[in-house]
C-alpha cells in the first residue's frame, strides 16, 4: 500500500536546490499522493503550480494565521476563486497561532472564521493549524458549526480530552514527526486512544523531521518511521497504519 503524505511545503525554499529531483523519487519509494498546503497567497499559488506539475500531488490553499496580518476581502475572493481549481482539494492551513504577539488574536480569529465560511461554501474540507490556542480554537469551530465541514488538525498537538472535542465533531487527527521524540509523552497518549480510522500522516516538510534525522530537513521519505512509531504504540503492523491513514485521506480530500 502507498502511502499518504497529508501535510507538506514542497513549494518551501529548504527545496530550492533538489525540489525536483526529490518529489521526482517520490513513487519509487512508496509515496503515493502529497498534498502541499499553502501557508499564505504565494505558497498557494505555488502549491497549486506543483499539483498540476505532479499527477500525485494535490493542493491545499490558505491562509496561515501567521500570515493574516496585511490581508483583505480582495484576497478572500481569489482564495474562493482558486478553489475551483481541479488539483485543490482543501482550504487550509488555517487556524489561531498564540505562540507570538503578532498578528492580534482578534485578527486571526477573524481570517480564520471567513476561510472557514470559504470552506463551507465551495465544500471543500478544512486543514487546520492551532498552537498554544486550544480553547478558542475549538470554542470558534463550534460558533461557526464547523462540525459541518470535513477537516483534519494539522499536527495535533493537545490533550486527550481536547482529542474528544474534535471526535465528536468528526475531524482527523494530523500525527507527524514529534510522535518519534522521547519527550512527547502526551502525543503518544493521545494516539493510544485515537481510532485508528481518523489519524492521517504527515510531515509538515520541511520541518518537525523524525528520529533519527530530528532537526534536519523534512521530507515525505521518512513518513515510514513515524507510521512504524504509530503502529508500536497500538501494538499493530505498521502496513495497517498506512492502510488505514491512506484510507483516511483519500475520504477526506475526495480523491
Amino acid at each position: 500500500m502507498p502511502i499518504f503524505e497529508s501535510h507538506a511545503h514542497y513549494d518551501d525554499d529548504a527545496f530550492d536546490a533538489d525540489r525536483n529531483q526529490l518529489l521526482d523519487s517520490m513513487p519509487d519509494n512508496h509515496i503515493g499522493a502529497i498534498v502541499n498546503v499553502g501557508a499564505s497567497l504565494s505558497s498557494s499559488e505555488k502549491s497549486i503550480a506543483l499539483a498540476h506539475a505532479y499527477d500525485y500531488i494535490y493542493a491545499a490553499i490558505g491562509i496561515h494565521p501567521n500570515e493574516t496580518g496585511s490581508l483583505t476581502e480582495a484576497d478572500m475572493e481569489w482564495l474562493k476563486k482558486q478553489s475551483s481549481d481541479e488539483k485543490v482539494v482543501a482550504i487550509g492551513e488555517i487556524g489561531l497561532d498564540y505562540h507570538w504577539d503578532e498578528p492580534a488574536r482578534d485578527v486571526q480569529a477573524h481570517w480564520f472564521t471567513r476561510q472557514l465560511q470559504i470552506a463551507k461554501e465551495v465544500s471543500l474540507p478544512v486543514i487546520i493549524h492551532s498552537r498554544d490556542a486550544a480553547k478558542d480554537t475549538i470554542s470558534l469551530l463550534r460558533a461557526e458549526h464547523a462540525e459541518q465541514l470535513r477537516g483534519v488538525i494539522h499536527c495535533y498537538s493537545y490533550s486527550k480530552e481536547s482529542a474528544r472535542d474534535y471526535l465528536n465533531m468528526g475531524y482527523y487527527f494530523g500525527i507527524g514527526g514529534v510522535i518519534t521524540f522521547q519527550n512527547a509523552k502526551k502525543l503518544k497518549e493521545c494516539v493510544e486512544y485515537l481510532p485508528l480510522d481518523c489519524i492521517l500522516l504527515e510531515t509538515d516538510s520541511p520541518y518537525l523531521a523524525p528520529v533519527p534525522y530530528r532537526g534536519k530537513r523534512n521530507c515525505s521519505l521518512y513518513l515510514p518511521y513515524i507510521a512504524q512509531a504509530i503502529a508500536d504504540i497500538k501494538q499493530i503492523k505498521a502496513e495497517e497504519v498506512i492502510a488505514a491513514a491512506h484510507r483516511n485521506a483519500k475520504t477526506l480530500f475526495g480523491v
